[in-house]
This record gives structure tokens, C-alpha cells and sequence, in this order.
């Protein structure tokens, strides 16, 4: 059985099947002159072919994702895999003139971000979708850096565990979490998700392949998070993995000045004793219900709510009851909470499919969504591209939890746009990129913004440069997925490229064959 994996086709194949088709509607339809229906009428095209390519491509995921792991054959094809990526390394030729980078085209990342830096680069194809172990012993999951965050809990909660850490989008990929960052509502307890790890394995710019862990190898260890694949090619990660309970509790808390909530959502973040998950959406400057959860396997009659199946109105419109309805206690399935806000993709989707929370499209279609974000990347069009560039914001601002009221009222002021997503998390003085204001280590909170600013004055550079500077005034970090107009000087005083210098110097070739980070991520890029 251990050559069973050849039966299943690569997933860029069958996606790449699934979104010719896609292509070549896209064409038909400018070449027709019908770009306006992309823009006016995007809902049909995405109803009518990105849900169902999506809804079966995750089928097809979700199967192959299974039987590889029941039949084991993961690790058996693991060290090829790799060898074959050290081969494609091995292949550069200073006469190409071009530094390296993934493969993976910009378009299939959950990130907006296009990634035109790809364009002028040898890219070198990672196939590394796969779980290789389970240890529940050591309670550690060794993974390859495609695997998502919904493979991954499809796995590990019908074992009785879980990731301390689950960004809630399925289609995160753990490789992504790592190079980038990763936040979620036990971030007060855990951290970040290079927290969590305890070991990466690469592939090097010289082609060699290495391991390392806090103990061996530790500059590489601590410089590798944010790092955005400069230093190398992740192609596995260990990361730890803790014992999980079938629901989480959850507690609303609705707020109705602004004070209420930073006191509130402070004093909840700070006891991570009492909460293992702590998060607030904030639906204007002084309205936001903060929740509060913790694990149980026990669920009281009449409180449960399965707030993932696929009838119930999304997440977000179920929580903004509560600004009306008062506090409240209900019990939701651990899987649907950690993917409570994938239907709607947070909010967005509501600018996409205007109908989408209707209870009748819900009932006849809810079970087609979410559709992929790489496919609305992949047909939105340049008409569609200018219009989410110059009337659209997605950011996510990380900030010391004591400037949480000077970050609001900075946000309010600058772009208003609602909900707000805010989660807080533990900053330890750890070597690396980023370090707390406070030594010792202290909370921070990210404030993820996604959606239309209802600001008159908005304009993409200007504000978004504005925000960038409130955030470094307030001792915080951007989030490098979204659009950065940092300077590289400004990104220089944000980010501690100390160690990450010195790590790039000590690697053989990484200085010829690899971009730095502010060449992957800056917005020009």
C-alpha cells in the first residue's frame, strides 16, 4: 500500500483543472466586453462555478488527505519529495541572474496579496501537503507546510487532540503560519504559532537539508517566524499538540462604551487561568460583544449550537444579537468553533454574495460555502483588483493590549471600518523578529480590519501609511500577509533584523540565492 499515493493526483493538477475552466469563462467574458458583469454581478460567477469547483475540490482534499494517513504512506514519500527539492536548489545557475522562491503561484495563497515579486524569480515547487506523524507520547504532529488548519483538526479531533493554536481559516496552511505569523483566541496562553513549534526542517540555499530545534541550530530556529522564506525552504515542522474536549463554552459579554470594552476584554485577556479562548468584535467605536470560552465535554440541554452547520446564519450576525439580547452562556462543537467565521470568510463574504446569510440561500446553498479564496483572487479581474486596491482594507495590527483605546479610537478615525476583529496574545522576549516593549514579555492584541472604510478622507497609501506609523508609535508589529507601504528603513526600526541578519550571513549562499523579507512583502513587490 505504501505506493498508494500515486493513485491520488496532485493537487495542483486537479486545481489547476478546476480553475482553466474558471480561466476560460473569465476570458469568454472580456473578451465579450462583459467585464462589468465581474463587477456588478460578481455573485452569479461566484454561485454558479466558484462554490461548486470549491465545495468538490475540498472533497477531493478531504479523501486524499484521509487515505494517505490510514495507509501511512506519507512518510515513505516524504525524503523524496525533499531530495527532489534539494535536486531543484541544487539546479541553480548564477548565469539565471534570479534569487529563489516557492513555486506556489500567488493567486493560491489566502492572502489578497498577488506576490508580483514571483515574476522575476527560479521557482522551485514545494508538493508538501501531507501529515507524517501523529506522536501523542512526545504530544507532538509532524507536518509538511501545505497542510491546512482544517486538515489538520479533521485529523486530530477524532483522536482527542488538538493544536494549543488554531487559526480558524480551513485553508491557512501551517508553512505560512510559521514564515508569516499566526494568531488565535488561546494566543493569551500560547502565543503566536512559532510559539508552539518545536522543530523545522529545510532545505538551505546550498541545497543541504538541516533541522532545527531551541537547543540545535537555535539562531536558525528563532529566525525562521517572519522570515518568509528567506533563509531556506520549510519542508516539515514539529509542533505541539495538547489533549482537546468535544465543545468550548462560551460566555458573550455585549459592550456599550468603549471603556467598557477595553476593561472588559483586558481584564479576560489577563486571565488566562479562567479562559482558555478570549476574542471581541467590535461592531462600532463604542458597541462590541467580547466572548470568553473554555473546553468541556458536557453541554447544557437546550444551549447547544452547531454554529458550523451549514443552515446557521453566520457567526459574526450571531454574535451582534447580543448587543440587543444581552449576555449569554450557549455550548458550541469544537471543530465549529475553531472554524466559526470560514463560512463567511469573517465578514467579507457579505460584499461578495450580498444574499449569502439570507436563511433561504443558507438552507438551499450554505452547504457550497465558503468558496476558495485563491479562485476569487484567480477571476476577480483588473476591474475588480482596482476596486478592492483604492475601496477595500485588509490589515491586521498587532499592538500592546495597553494601548487597546488609542488603537480603536485610531482605527474609528481612519478608516471605520466594522467589525473589527480583536484577539489578544502573549509576546515573550524571545530572539527573533519582534520583541515586547516590555522585556519581561507582555500581552499584545491583534485588530484585524477587513472590509470598505466609511471614512469620506480614505485613500489606500495615505491611511494605510498612517496606520502603519500609529502602530510602530504604539510599540506594534504589521501583520506582512496584507499590503505594506513601509519604507525599508521604517521596516528596519519595526522589525529587529539583527539575528536575522547574522543567520542570512552564516548560510552559504543565502545572500546570492535568496530575496531578503522587505522584497517579498512590501506592496510594489
Amino acid at each position: 500500500m505504501s505506493n498508494l499515493h500515486y493513485l491520488w493526483f496532485d493537487q495542483n493538477f486537479v486545481f489547476g483543472t478546476a480553475i482553466c475552466s474558471l480561466l476560460l469563462l473569465t476570458v469568454y467574458f472580456r473578451q465579450k466586453g462583459l467585464e462589468h458583469v465581474l463587477v456588478h454581478y460578481r455573485w452569479l460567477i461566484v454561485c454558479l462555478f466558484l462554490l461548486p469547483a470549491s465545495f468538490f475540490f475540498d472533497v477531493f482534499m478531504y479523501i486524499r488527505a484521509w487515505v494517505i494517513f490510514k495507509f501511512n504512506s506519507a512518510p515513505k514519500q516524504h525524503d523524496a519529495r525533499v531530495k527532489n527539492i534539494q535536486q531543484q536548489v541544487k539546479n541553480w545557475k548564477p548565469s539565471d541572474g534570479k534569487k529563489m522562491c516557492t513555486g506556489r503561484p500567488g493567486w493560491a495563497t489566502v492572502s489578497l496579496r498577488l506576490g508580483k515579486y514571483k515574476q522575476d524569480m527560479k521557482k522551485i515547487n514545494i508538493n508538501l501537503m501531507d501529515i507524517l506523524e501523529v506522536d501523542t507520547k512526545r504530544q507532538v504532529v509532524r507536518v509538511e507546510p501545505l497542510v491546512t488548519m482544517g486538515q489538520l483538526t479533521s485529523l486530530l479531533l477524532p483522536l482527542g487532540w488538538t493544536l494549543p493554536i488554531v487559526p480558524e481559516l480551513d485553508d491557512l496552511t501551517l508553512g505560512g503560519l510559521i514564515m508569516g505569523t499566526g494568531v488565535e483566541t488561546s494566543s493569551h496562553k500560547y502565543g503566536l504559532m512559532q510559539h508552539i513549534c518545536l522543530s523545522y526542517e529545510l532545505v538551505l540555499p546550498d541545497g543541504s537539508v538541516v533541522t532545527c530545534t531551541k537547543d540545535k541550530n537555535a539562531d536558525l530556529f528563532y529566525a525562521v517566524p517572519w522570515s518568509h522564506g528567506t533563509l531556506g525552504f520549510l519542508v516539515s515542522a514539529e509542533v505541539k499538540i495538547i489533549p482537546s474536549k468535544q465543545y468550548v463554552r462560551i460566555a458573550y459579554h455585549p459592550k456599550h462604551s468603549i471603556d467598557a470594552v477595553v476593561r472588559c476584554f483586558t481584564k479576560e485577556s489577563m486571565d488566562t487561568e479562567k479562559n482558555d479562548f478570549v476574542e471581541c468584535l467590535s461592531y462600532s467605536k463604542d458597541t462590541a460583544v467580547v466572548m470568553t470560552g473554555n473546553f468541556t465535554d458536557i453541554f447544557e440541554t437546550g444551549k447547544l449550537n452547531k454554529i458550523g452547520s451549514w443552515y446557521k446564519p453566520w457567526f459574526f450576525k450571531h454574535v451582534e444579537k447580543c448587543l440587543q439580547n444581552g449576555p449569554k452562556v450557549e455550548y458550541i462543537p469544537l471543530r465549529d468553533y475553531y472554524h466559526r467565521h470560514t463560512r463567511s470568510i469573517f465578514w467579507e463574504l457579505q460584499d461578495i454574495i450580498p444574499f449569502g446569510n439570507h436563511p433561504v440561500f443558507r438552507l438551499i446553498a450554505g452547504w457550497l460555502v465558503p468558496p476558495k479564496v485563491s479562485l476569487l483572487k484567480l477571476t476577480q479581474g483588473e476591474t475588480v483588483k482596482k476596486l478592492y486596491e483604492d475601496h477595500h482594507v485588509v490589515q491586521d495590527m498587532l499592538v500592546p493590549i495597553r494601548k487597546m483605546k488609542e488603537c480603536l479610537n485610531t482605527f474609528d478615525k481612519e478608516i471605520k471600518v466594522y467589525p473589527l476583529w480583536l484577539c489578544p496574545f502573549y509576546l515573550p522576549d524571545n530572539p527573533g523578529m519582534i520583541h515586547p516593549t516590555n522585556k519581561d514579555g507582555e500581552m499584545y492584541m491583534d485588530i484585524g480590519a477587513y472590509g470598505e472604510p466609511r471614512t469620506a478622507n480614505f485613500n489606500n497609501v495615505k491611511t494605510i501609511r498612517r496606520l502603519e506609523k500609529a502602530t510602530k508609535d504604539f510599540g506594534g508589529f504589521q501583520m506582512l500577509y496584507a499590503d505594506s507601504y513601509l519604507t525599508k528603513a521604517e521596516f528596519h526600526a519595526m522589525f529587529d533584523h539583527t539575528l536575522y541578519g547574522k543567520v542570512r550571513a552564516s548560510i552559504s549562499f543565502c545572500e546570492e540565492r535568496m530575496p531578503e523579507i522587505y522584497d517579498k512583502v512590501h506592496k510594489e513587490k
